[in-house]
């Protein structure tokens, strides 16, 4: 009691140790009653239970979310799930029905994650086996999960921040009001405390002394009900001195709420006006206090701006270009900035177009991986970025801006200004990252649309470049290069315009595609010093005569280019080229009834079987172990865009029909031929095919169709042929994709009829005495002249012998060929003759070594009957002697 109270009361503490035991009693009693001790033993409610698992779940989420732990992800997720559905109740009574917004935002985090793992396919090839499986099931459950709160996730997704805002302001006046109702009951245990005299007060020994001594005071109160009333009133001024003190702390962290509650509302329009620049980024730190990323300080306030000054500060920023720990986003924020503050203080046009040049190559670095695509509002800042550089530089007219100039040489003072750099290495590398967007997005989407309408600003900036560099002197070089990017983006669009001035449709003075692609090609063939570009511009030039159906300025370029010879030695973008430049002739050839020629060029593409691969328009399924991840990411890069692809279904069917009208005829007139070679192998293997099949239904795809019209073909029946390579389901695979379709059509009937005529007459020549030319044109619908033009030529090469009787127009057969017996004979003997030589050979191999020399085993069986004549001499001179003896 002394250590609390300033008057004696020790003397009852201390009398015996039986009234300390009563005293500490007592102790404990008022100590369960004390506000420091209520706090050790909360009772929470329902609702803060649940809450606080709910809570403590979504913490173990967000920390495997930082890990990519699927796994463990996907059980906490599951474990959410439960937690929340036991929750229901509380939710519905508390919150009547609406959903936290915590748990919302829980909900979002999650499916952005998943959906951006499952998006980066990279990522998940690398994942382990286990993390990939929870991911799929991750995935699953989430989506079919989320629809139960679609609407209030829109909403959520509609405007997260506010809704955060006003969640922390009602969890504040949540915490407020609990506040009160805890220090409210303390109070009212005392309805009304009279103030305490301050003689009183002093005789408390002060406010220091109030902590020490309350147990021991408390004890003394309990112990009797006979204490006097200075102790009574000593214990009164105690307790509202305590009471006091706990309400001021309880005052003062109201404060400190109000105050946070005061600092983000004033926050909070910042945050929005930041976020409406664009530029602004927030950083969100733990406590929800978001505090915005300071910039570094470009110029001292009382620093006079200069070109040197802006100079010196665009080289520092440049120089943290590709360091650790480099903000790419900060670096094109500054150098915005530095923009705004040279052309604000008018230090020339040539500062401008340095730093617009730096910000260019900034965006450029932006993307952390080379062989990734560019994020689309980057690229839709990069072009907008390129075109006002291209524009500035076109519109000064006096900077030039180069590679070989260097950057001590550099001249922002007076014109000609002088730049270190290279807009065609920008252009170059523009035109890279189109192509990858293009290859990322699905070709059968509206995307992969809008992403090509941006070809049309490509193209303008590569005009612009042009442009730029026709104007420079002496750079014939860099001339080549940016006039082949433009021949890539034209040579192989169809203009309409060139078969229309060749009909007169057109005037004859009209600039076509065909002229551009003459000009630039013919620069390149005479300024150009690297075999690559002359070789691709060949091969550009060639496609784009094929593909306007001039067949003879393309034959007589690509012979004379001599490319075929060395083709396989250049690099594979150059022999990709080559192959769509093939194809494509082989399509010309085809439109101009050159059948052989189009064969020719089809037939090394269709040979191997890897069409779409030589082609780069896919890869083809492979073995295990046959290509590594290096190797098809390589060959996926070398991919040509969508819109570049040539029609693989039209290019088999223009070789297969260019195969039968060259095969059945050849097949037809050797028939009994054992030496006969087969000229399309691919032809061949789907005829053998279709012969081994014991029932034949009507043709359906493509190939069966063809291979219908080849048996049609050998029987002379040429309008079943027709009837089967030309109807509605080859019409709307093939043939309709031609310009001209129906001139197609006529030139395949025509090349039908007479090539079926040719084979008629090889396979029933021995049939018939004479032939009448006239019934021969009525029955294949030819004109008599084309009857006789193609009877006269297979009399001249010796393919038919017969003789044309001109007074009757007949066919007058010799029958000088062999009848079916003779030449199965003769083909039975050379058979035999084959044999018999064989089995010579074999059976003088197995004579030993005797016939294996010529000459030498001539010599040794001469020595070995020498050896045998000397024995004979000896023993006759032995007999001799044994005689005469």
């Amino acid at each position: 009691m002394s250590r609390f109270f300033a008057t004696g009361s020790d003397s009852d503490s201390d009398s015996s140790s039986e009234e300390e035991q009563i005293i500490r009693q007592p102790t404990a009693t008022f100590t369960f009653s004390d506000e420091e001790e209520d706090t050790k033993r909360v009772v929470r409610s329902a609702k803060e239970k649940r809450y606080e698992e709910i809570t403590n779940l979504i913490k173990q989420i967000r920390n495997y979310k930082k890990i990519k732990d699927m796994s463990s992800l996907l059980s906490s997720f599951e474990d959410l799930m439960r937690a929340y559905t036991k929750a229901l109740p509380v939710i519905s009574k508390e919150e009547n029905g609406v959903t936290p917004r915590f748990y919302l935002r829980c909900l979002v985090e999650v499916e952005d994650f998943v959906n951006e793992v499952w998006e980066d396919r990279e990522g998940r090839k690398n994942m382990s086996k286990n993390n990939s499986k929870s991911l799929t099931s991750l995935r699953q459950k989430m989506r079919k999960y989320n629809k139960d709160f679609e609407e209030e996730i829109t909403k959520f997704r509609a405007n997260p921040d506010q809704a955060d805002e006003e969640e922390e302001e009602e969890k504040d006046q949540d915490d407020d009001s609990s506040d009160d109702e805890d220090s409210h009951p303390v109070v009212s245990k005392k309805p009304s405390v009279e103030p305490v005299p301050e003689p009183k007060k002093k005789a408390t020994g002060g406010d220091d002394d109030d902590d020490g001594s309350s147990d021991s005071y408390w004890g003394s109160d309990s112990e009797s009900s006979s204490d006097s009333s200075e102790d009574e009133s000593q214990y009164t001024s105690v307790r509202e001195r305590f009471l006091k003190k706990a309400t001021d702390k309880d005052d003062d962290e109201k404060k400190e709420k109000k105050d946070r509650k005061e600092d983000r509302k004033k926050s909070k329009p910042k945050r929005k006006e930041e976020d409406s620049d664009g530029e602004g980024e927030w950083e969100t730190v733990k406590g929800g206090v978001a505090i915005p990323s300071e910039k570094p300080k470009m110029f001292a306030k009382d620093a006079e701006i200069n070109i040197d000054l802006v100079v010196k500060k665009l080289n520092e920023i440049v120089a943290a270009r590709g360091k650790k720990r480099t903000d790419r986003r900060e670096q094109i924020e500054l150098l915005h900035e530095l923009l705004i503050v040279s052309e604000q203080h008018n230090l020339g046009s040539a500062v401008s177009i340095k730093i617009k040049f730096a910000i260019v190559s900034s965006i450029f670095d932006y993307n952390p991986k080379v062989s990734d695509a560019m994020k689309p509002e980057y690229w839709a800042k990069l072009l907008e970025q390129i075109i006002d550089m291209m524009d500035r530089l076109i519109n000064a007219k006096n900077v030039i801006i180069n590679e070989s100039i260097l950057e001590d040489n550099e001249n922002y003072e007076s014109p000609p200004y002088q730049l270190r750099g290279c807009v065609l290495t920008v252009m170059e590398r523009l035109d890279e990252e189109f192509t990858k967007l293009l290859k990322e997005c699905d070709p059968h989407s509206n995307e992969y649309v809008e992403r090509l309408k941006d070809e049309k600003r490509v193209s303008s900036i590569i005009d612009k470049v042009q442009e730029y560099l026709e104007s420079q002197t002496d750079i014939d070089a860099e001339l080549c290069r940016i006039y082949m990017r433009k021949i890539e983006h034209l040579y192989y669009k169809f203009d309409p315009q060139v078969l229309q001035q060749k009909q007169g449709l057109v005037p004859a003075d009209t600039v076509t595609g065909v002229q551009i692609m003459d000009k630039l090609c013919k620069f390149i063939y005479d300024k150009d010093q690297s075999d690559r570009l002359r070789t691709r511009a060949i091969l550009s030039h060639v496609y784009h005569h094929a593909l306007h159906d001039n067949w003879f300025q393309a034959r007589d370029l690509i012979l004379m280019s001599h490319l075929q010879e060395n083709i396989q030695h250049a690099d594979p973008p150059t022999q990709i080229l080559y192959n769509r430049t093939m194809a494509h002739l082989g399509l010309c050839a085809f439109r101009h009834a050159n059948i052989k020629d189009a064969h020719n060029c089809l037939v090394d593409l269709m040979m191997t079987g890897k069409m779409k691969e030589l082609l780069a328009q896919g890869l083809l399924p492979t073995r295990q172990n046959d290509r590594t991840k290096e190797q098809e990411k390589v060959e996926k890069q070398r991919q040509m865009p969508f819109h570049m692809h040539i029609n693989l279904e039209l290019l088999e069917c223009v070789y297969m029909v260019s195969a039968m009208l060259i095969e059945i005829p050849y097949m037809a007139e050797h028939e009994f031929d054992a030496r006969r070679r087969m000229i399309s192998k691919t032809f061949y293997q789907q005829l053998r095919s279709s012969e081994r099949q014991s029932l034949l239904g009507p043709p359906e795809s493509m190939r069966e169709h063809v291979v219908a019209a080849s048996k049609a073909m050998r029987n002379g029946n040429w309008l079943a042929c027709r009837n089967f390579i030309i109807n509605e389901k080859m019409n709307a695979k093939v043939w309709d994709l031609f310009y001209q379709a129906d001139d197609v059509r006529t030139m395949l009937t025509k090349l039908i009829r007479e090539e079926a005529l040719r084979t008629y007459l090889f396979t029933y020549s021995h049939v018939y005495d004479s032939i009448s030319m006239a019934t021969l044109a009525t029955t294949f619908e030819l004109e008599p002249s084309v009857v006789h033009s193609i009877i006269s030529k297979m009399i001249i090469n010796e393919e038919l012998m017969a003789s044309l009787d001109d007074p009757t127009h007949t066919v007058v057969m010799h029958r000088s060929e062999p009848s079916r017996l003779q030449s199965l004979a003769l083909q039975l003997t050379d058979k035999v003759n084959s044999l018999v030589d064989y089995n010579e050979r074999v059976f003088e191999t197995k004579q030993g070594f005797f016939n294996r020399g010529g000459n030498q085993g001539r010599d040794f069986r001469d020595r070995q009957n020498y050896d045998r004549r000397g024995q004979d001499w000896g023993r006759q001179r032995r007999e001799r002697g044994e005689r005469a003896y």
